[in-house]
Order: C-alpha cells, then structure tokens, then sequence
C-alpha cells in the first residue's frame, strides 16, 4: 500500500501506469518453478536417486534418463560411493517408459529417429546399471512394469514389499517386451517367464519375491529403517548389504504356503501349455486344460486364454521369438534384440504399437478389444515376425547400431540373491550341485541343505517342498527308514 501511494503522489503520471502494470504482472504471474524430475541424494557413502514423477507414475521420460544415466557414470567410477539405491516417489517405483510420446514422435517421419533414439538410451542405462560392480539395490514398493522393470531388473538387490506390482504388460498395446526382459524373464523358472512375456499378467507382494523376480521382501514400513542401516556401513561387500537386508525381512503370514496363485497343479499347467514355440499351439492346450476336471487349472486355463484373446497377434508372436532368443543370449545381446525390435515398430513394420498405445493410454478405453491388424494369430505369417527379426529387413535397413557405454563391468547372475532356482534344486536331487552328495536324498536333507546355504532365507522351505512336490517322485527303498526324491525330467501335466 505503501509503495502504490508514494507511486501516484511522486511520479510523472506516465511513469506511475507503466510501474503500476509492471507490479500487477508481478503478483499476477504464475509460479514456473517445476519441481526435478529425479532427486539425488548422498548419505555417508550410499548414493540414491528417485524418480520423481509421481503424477505420471515415475513413468520414465527422456529427461529423466539423461539425469540419472551420467548420476550412475559418476558414482560407478566413484570412490566415495559404495552403494547405489533407487526408488520412486508416490505409488511407482516406475510404471513404464513415456510411450506416448515415444508413439507420437514415431509416427511423423520427420521426428521417428528420436522414437528410435528414446529407445537407445533407455537401454542404454539398463545395461550401465546391469555393469555396477558395487551393491544398487532397486526398491520396488510400488507399480514396477515396463521400462521400471528395466531399472530394477540389473540390481543386485531388488527388494519388493507388499506393494509392489509387477508386469511386462507390452503385448496389450500392441509391442513387446523389452529392457532385457527377453534375458531375465528367460531364466525363471519353467515357462514363467513365457506366461509373463505374452499374457502381460500382474504378480503382486509377496510372490514377486517367491518367483525370483526379487531378491528380497520387506514390509513397505522398513524402508527407511533399510536406508539408515545400509548407509552406516563403510565400503560394504555384496554379503554385508544382503545380511543388511535380511535382517529387515518380512515374515510369511502363513508357515509352508506360497502367496502365488501360480504354484502346485496350476503351475504344472503353465509349464506345460507355455513349452511350445508357436503361439498357436500354446493356445490349443490351454482350450484343452479349460476344460481340466481340476477347477484350479480349468479356471486358470480360461482366464489365460481371455487375456491372450485380448492381446496383439503380432506382439505375441514377436514375443514369443524374442524370449525364445533370449534364453542363450547375453544381456547385451537381448538388449540389441529388442532394440531392433522397438525401432522395426516405430518403422511401421506394425500398426499394433499405434493402435494399442491409443486405446489403452490416450483414449483410455477399460473394455473390448482394440483393432489389431492383422486380427487373428492364422493371419500372422512368420514373413511378418521377420521384419522385427531379420537383418535384411526393410523396417531395419537404415536403423542406427545401438550405442551403449563401454564398461569394464559384467552382469551379476540376476538370481545370485534370490530363492534356490528350480535347477538347482534339481542338480541337488541329481547329485550335479556343487553342495550336494553322491547317494540319494530325502526331502528334510533337499530342505535342510538348502537353509544351510541361504542361511535360512526366507520362503526356502517353501519354494523346496513346493517344486518338490510337483518335479519330484518318491522312492521308497522298502526298509522302512528312508524315502528317496528322484526328479521327473520332463514336466508332466496333472491328469
């Protein structure tokens, strides 16, 4: 009030207008101030970023990843940074790369070399976090699908916690599973990561941990608590961050049972019908299981094919030659893969990529099924699923080589941390695993070895009597003292 008297009583009248609209533009002006879109933080020798795009579900854009990609190159080589951890702000770790926008840029000629580009670097940062050679530990409390999964998915620790939801959704809008998916889904166990890559089906909680997808599960609570502790520690090894994060871990709501639905009979099926490498042979046993006289797998088994009814022909397809690929591959090589991929579909080798991207995330339609071309698996010829695939592609003749840093590091064993695989519990049936015995084994000797060398991690017990339980007969000797396990090599189907 002050000034605005001293204004009119003190200055020439053309003055006083021109300062009086200068002050109303002032006050009346919007703050710009955009809050980042990752935040970094140093915490004695830990490292962390989160992403912090919560409005959009940390949804990963090509801001963000030039943010936290030279982050990452700056703490690798670091002496002051031991550990590296990453979160996300709100309800996500990350839900996914920015596809509409990447769908926008592809569809215009003139700007469909950044879509390709988008792609690069997101990779790119995957494979850098895969090459750490010091602990990052990727919290996934929180949606983790897509492009999330590809952050998480090189960690060395991946802690899940009750929240977490996990997904490689692609085949709904029309793609395919990338990030390195096509390496790490490949090497769960059975045809898991088959029924995940194609279906594009949620886990959630608990049972993210139990399959192998986390190394760890720890109430959403504890995370803090996880943070302070770790940071205490000065140039901690692999070991000490993992005893760390044990120390924190959940415990089972129910004693000798999974949280996954995907277990006993119902999983036997899913071995079964995803064992094939033509989709349309997948689909012909689960119409066949539908009508299993165990409601469990019959349930199961119509679910299933409901979701694949739903999904892109073509991305099923493609899916399912990329995972195939994807099980001898190194995850440099499923990342140039799937980088081949992405750009044979921003190069309109597809127009499900489109189609899907549209009905799902822009016009956000919850039911029916979008306009896939072409509509039906018949109409899918193995020519189509080349152009995604071979060299001599005319959707991949001028496509840029993929740049990736060069590193002197190498991936860890996505399953280092996490419960016993199901090879080797069988190796440790067979007498092939390096803690195992010569003679035969019964199942308290299959559960105890097994604790001794996770130390009693949490859901061993479990996971062993529930593979036991489905690849396992028994082998009675007739004395009357011990019975042997002896493993079924070939998954059988529950008649």
């Amino acid at each position: 009030m002050l000034f605005s008297i001293f204004s009119r009583k003190c200055m020439p009248p053309g003055i006083t207008r021109r300062t009086q609209t200068i002050a109303r533009h002032i006050m009346t002006k919007p703050a710009s101030h955009e809050p980042p879109l990752v935040l970094f933080e140093s915490q004695l020798s830990i490292r962390t970023f989160k992403l912090n795009r919560p409005e959009k579900l940390n949804s990963l854009n090509e801001s963000m990843i030039s943010l936290v990609q030279p982050k990452i190159e700056f703490w690798k080589n670091s002496e002051l940074c031991s550990v590296i951890w990453g979160s996300g702000e709100g309800r996500a770790f990350c839900a996914g790369g920015d596809v509409e926008t990447v769908v926008h840029d592809a569809t215009d000629p003139n700007s469909r070399n950044k879509a390709i580009e988008f792609f690069n670097k997101e990779f790119a940062l995957d494979y850098l976090l895969s090459t750490l050679d010091k602990p990052y530990i990727a919290i996934m409390d929180g949606i983790t699908m897509g492009g999330g999964v590809g952050l998480s998915a090189p960690a060395s620790f991946r802690v899940a916690t009750e929240n977490t939801v996990f997904a490689m959704p692609e085949t709904k809008i029309g793609y395919c599973p990338d990030v390195g998916a096509n390496h790490y889904l490949s090497r769960l166990d059975g045809q898991l990561g088959t029924y995940l890559a194609l279906t594009g089906d949620t886990l959630t909680g608990r049972a993210v941990y139990e399959h192998g997808l986390a190394t760890h599960y720890i109430p959403s609570r504890r995370i803090p608590i996880l943070l302070e502790s770790i940071s205490a520690l000065e140039n901690p090894t692999f070991d000490q961050v993992n005893d760390i994060i044990e120390e924190h871990r959940s415990e089972p709501e129910q004693s000798d049972t999974f949280a996954s639905p995907l277990v006993g009979p119902v999983r036997a099926a899913l071995d079964f019908a995803f064992s094939h490498n033509k989709v349309e042979s997948i689909v012909e046993d689960l119409n066949a299981l539908a009508g299993h006289r165990d409601p469990l797998i019959s349930h199961w088994a119509s679910k299933t094919l409901e979701s694949l009814k739903l999904r892109s022909p073509t991305s099923l397809k493609v899916a399912l030659r990329a995972i195939r690929l994807g099980k001898t591959q190194s995850l440099i090589e499923a990342l140039e893969m799937e980088y081949k991929i992405a750009a044979a579909f921003c190069n309109g080798a597809s127009p499900d990529f489109e189609t899907g991207v549209n009905f799902v995330l822009v016009e956000k339609i919850k039911t029916g099924r979008p306009n896939w071309s072409p509509a039906t698996l018949e109409e899918v010829s193995d020519k189509i699923v080349d152009r995604f695939f071979h060299e001599k592609s005319p959707y991949l003749e001028t496509v840029p080589e993929f740049k990736h840093p060069f590193t002197s590091g190498e991936s860890r064993e996505y399953v280092e941390y996490a419960l016993p695989t199901e090879t080797a519990i069988k190796d440790m049936v067979t007498g092939e695993h390096p803690h195992g015995g010569d003679t035969g084994i019964t199942l308290n000797e299959l559960v105890s070895s097994f604790e001794n060398i996770t130390d009693s991690k949490m859901g061993v017990r479990e996971k062993i009597q529930e593979v036991a339980a489905r690849r396992c007969e028994l082998i009675d000797n007739a004395d009357g003292n011990r019975v042997w396990l002896k493993w079924i090599h070939n998954a059988q189907l529950p008649e």
